[in-house]
């Protein structure tokens, strides 16, 4: 048998399926990973099995052994696989890897045996000391050791892999590569009794003076059968020299379990019977019979902020589950899981899975089998977990659907929608997506027919949408208020506050500052790694790289001139304090990337929040959307200008969903709700749609803005982005890389279809971590034979000797500004 096998650490240009011959007591199947050698050295590779043909080749190398005892794709995900690698221009195994959960990733260990080792090794080392202590310690082992206790015996990796480099090149050492998983399975001992009753109540009676520790084993295991090791020395206090000695007289067996590690989820105290009223259940009905048929295909729920759009996934997940098929759940953060996994485990107990980035590698590992095994119907999670190997999907849900975190920014560069989309068509799932702001290019499927479309117009509790009103921040400083927070908000906050109401402000950005500048020479602290300003951050009274992480003390005169620093704009660490400064004695909660952590998780803050008298909850975008608090009865947008301005084609599309979104929170519950919306620029037609929570009138608008600008849904914006150093070589590589690519294009058919190619200009941050970015834009249909033209062009590029060291990656309708 012969077997197509996609390799790990391939280039783009040599990323293709290699043939390998499979010894015939081998069992491998598709789907499998394999160890196979490759190159010249015969290196000891990972690999893919992507199908197993008959037939021998003996010019061909032999697989060497399987990595896994069954397959961990099935059939549809390979094919997934090869989409997403022809789509988002990756190689076959970056594919692979974002599918597979971090617990079955696996890693090389590399072993050193002496080989024909000299007699007079030791003069021959006399100039080489790092040689001669490799020898000597390999010796004193037994002649062999992992190259890993090498290095960490003598410190420098490098200096010790090219020792052990030139070793083997003398045939005094030779190694190989053994490929083992990060993570292993987690099993208990079990205790199982073996004896009878009565050979119990005898060995009891024989032992109870002799040896009470086996008496008192065999007693409880009289009333249990079988119990856990743990539990067993926990209750009896027994060695295990005790149980061995049982074991070996035939009174119990030692046996493993395997043991399922899983984030705990508490359920729900609240009805879940979610009765839907009459607009609900028209749009139900509608999904329902559209889920029912052969071909789906895709549908948009389009409904105001509390119209209930989670009761009806609810109930379209419990059909589903009725008719022996798996459905998914998608939500853009994390923050979003605790409050929506709670109503969920209520519903469907252990059929639930749980997969995002918050758990730990060994929980994610554990979910991932019990979803391979069919013990979870249910899976909930963001992005990745669009790739979870559901049996049998009959419905696929992305709520918030216009969400930018569904939208990877990693190799590969995949959006979850397209996913989603692929692997409905594929497997005859409904792909259903939900928001109260749409995403321009949903929108515009839905209404061309593409999509259905299904409108939820009013508040499930009939409530009225919250009043927004907008805030004039320029009236504020001229009236002598330069704090974050309006005179208007902060009344409102304390008629709050006295109502035992809660209030929910959103500043999407963290930090103390957004900058310091000298007020004499106008100096300001850059990143000495990327080019942007360093923010500051109260907490730790330090200035912060968000993009490389880099941090120095804050001073408080400049280095340029001595001049004094002052503090310009503001982040969620500034607003905390302006508000503890005004409202003395309130405590306040703050949700951003600094607070959370481990010991700190959102399900902890959201559930202080919701349980505890805390009125004030401040945060970045992960609380603008999902959360459902009855006591919220205002909203406060503090900065609504953030990401307005921007130099990106969604730019009023992000701030009229984010606005709308959060203003969305007030009000869910039976009291009234309002917010305040806070700008510099309170005539912008977007705020003021985003006040009145006016979304048909907002697309209506943007429409034809995107036509004319060419952008998406009318074309697609392909960014083909280079990086390295220095410089000069990046702009000049990313101008060869231009002048091909248009030529290629002028010669093809789709001359015609490409609007135009853009650039190379610099990136917006135009240097990250000592790296220059430059980029080029293509305004065109993103057609299979466009991709298969870049693809050509991008392999060309990475085989070029005058462009090594530079990197190339294409993203189709990014987020990136």
């Amino acid at each position: 048998m012969i077997a197509k096998i996609a390799l790990e650490r391939l280039i783009y240009a040599i990323d293709k399926p290699y043939s390998y011959n499979v010894p015939p007591e081998m069992d491998l199947q598709p789907g499998m990973r394999a160890a196979v050698p490759f190159g010249r050295g015969n290196q000891v590779r990972e690999g893919m099995v992507l199908t197993i043909e008959p037939g021998e080749d003996p010019e061909l190398k032999s697989v060497l052994y399987p990595l896994d005892r069954e397959p961990v794709l099935s059939p549809v995900l390979l094919k997934l696989a090869v989409f997403v690698r022809e789509r988002y221009f990756c190689t076959f195994y970056d594919a692979v890897r974002v599918m597979l959960p971090a617990g079955l990733w696996l890693r090389s260990r590399e072993r050193l045996e002496l080989d024909a080792l000299p007699e007079d090794w030791e003069d021959r080392t006399c100039e080489d000391p790092l040689a001669g202590g490799i020898v000597r310690l390999l010796r004193d082992a037994g002649g062999s050791m992992n190259l890993d206790p090498l290095v960490r015996q003598f410190g420098d990796r490098q200096a010790v892999t090219e020792t052990v480099s030139r070793l083997r090149e003398r045939h005094w050492l030779r190694s190989s590569t053994e490929l083992l998983k990060k993570n292993s399975d987690k099993a208990e001992k079990l205790i199982r009794c073996t004896a009878s009753r009565e050979q119990i109540e005898e060995l009891c009676r024989k032992k109870a003076k002799s040896a009470p520790m086996q008496a008192s084993v065999m007693e409880l295991l009289g009333t249990v059968d079988c119990v856990s090791l743990k539990e067993l020395q926990y209750f009896t206090g027994a060695s295990m020299a005790t149980i061995h000695a049982l074991e070996r007289d035939g009174f119990l067996e030692i046996e493993l379990q395997e043991v399922l590690r899983r984030a705990k989820i508490v359920p729900t105290d609240r009805d879940v019977s979610f009765r839907l009223n009459e607009a609900q259940q028209t749009v139900y009905d509608g999904l329902l019979q559209q889920m029912n048929e052969e071909k789906p295909g895709a549908a948009l729920l389009y409904g105001v902020t509390g119209s209930g759009k989670t009761a009806v996934y609810i109930n379209l997940i419990r059909a589903c589950l009725a008719r022996g098929r798996t459905a998914m759940l998608l939500v853009p953060e994390i923050a979003l899981t605790p409050q929506l996994l709670s109503l969920l485990a209520a519903c469907f107990g252990s059929d639930i899975a749980v997969l995002h980035s918050a758990l730990r590698v060994g929980e994610r590992y554990d979910e991932f089998k019990r979803i391979q095994r069919g013990e979870a119907r249910v899976v909930v999670g963001t992005r990745s977990a669009v790739f979870a190997p559901l049996k049998d999907p009959g419905l696929l849900i992305l709520d918030e659907e216009q969400e930018h975190t569904y939208k990877s920014e990693n190799t590969p560069r995949y959006h979850a929608r397209e996913i989603a989309l692929w692997r409905g068509l594929r497997e005859g799932a409904l792909v259903l997506m939900g928001s109260a702001t749409p995403s321009i290019e949903t929108m515009y499927r839905a209404k061309t027919g593409a999509f259905r479309l299904y409108r939820l117009e009013n508040r499930y509790n009939g409530k009225e949408m919250p009043a927004a009103e907008l805030v004039d921040m320029k009236q504020e400083i001229i009236r002598g208020n330069a704090s974050s927070v309006s005179r208007r908000l902060l009344d409102l906050i304390r008629e709050r506050i006295e109502r035992k109401e809660k209030a929910i402000l959103l500043l999407n950005r963290r930090g103390g500052s957004r900058l310091l500048i000298c007020v004499d020479c106008g100096y300001v602290p850059e990143c000495p790694r990327c080019s942007v300003h360093l923010t500051y951050h109260m907490a730790n009274d330090r200035l912060m790289c968000h993009y490389c992480g880099f941090s120095q003390p804050a001073k408080d005169r400049c280095p340029e001139c001595g001049g004094h620093l002052k503090r310009i704009g503001f982040g969620t660490q500034q607003l905390e304090y302006d508000l503890r400064e005004a409202l003395p004695g309130v405590e306040i909660l703050r949700m951003d990337a600094d607070t959370i952590s481990p010991t700190n998780p959102h399900e902890k803050v959201l559930r202080r929040f919701e349980q505890e008298d805390i009125p004030l909850l401040i945060g970045t975008q992960m609380v603008a959307k999902g959360l459902n608090f009855e006591d919220v009865t205002l909203v406060g947008v503090v900065d609504a200008d953030m990401s307005l301005y921007v130099e990106h084609f969604r730019a009023a599309e992000t701030t009229f969903s984010l606005v709308t979104q959060v203003v969305g929170r007030s009000g869910r519950g039976k009291k009234k709700g309002c917010a305040v919306i806070q700008t510099m620029t309170p005539g912008n037609n977007v705020l003021r749609l985003a006040a009145r929570q006016d979304y048909d009138s907002f697309y209506e608008a943007e429409l034809p803005l995107r036509r004319l600008r060419n952008c998406p849904p009318y074309q697609d914006l392909i960014q083909i982005g280079f990086s390295g150093f220095p410089e000069s070589a990046v702009e000049a590589a990313a101008r060869g890389f231009a002048d091909q690519l248009w030529a290629k294009i002028c010669a093809s058919p789709l001359r015609p279809e490409v609007a135009d190619l853009l650039g190379p200009a610099p990136a917006p941050v135009s240097k990250i971590n000592n790296k220059y970015r430059f980029r080029l834009t293509l305004c065109c249909r993103n057609s299979r034979e466009l991709r298969r033209l870049l693809g050509e062009e991008i392999k060309a590029f990475s085989q070029n000797k005058q462009t090594k060291g530079i990197s190339v990656f294409v993203d189709v309708n990014g987020y990136e500004a």
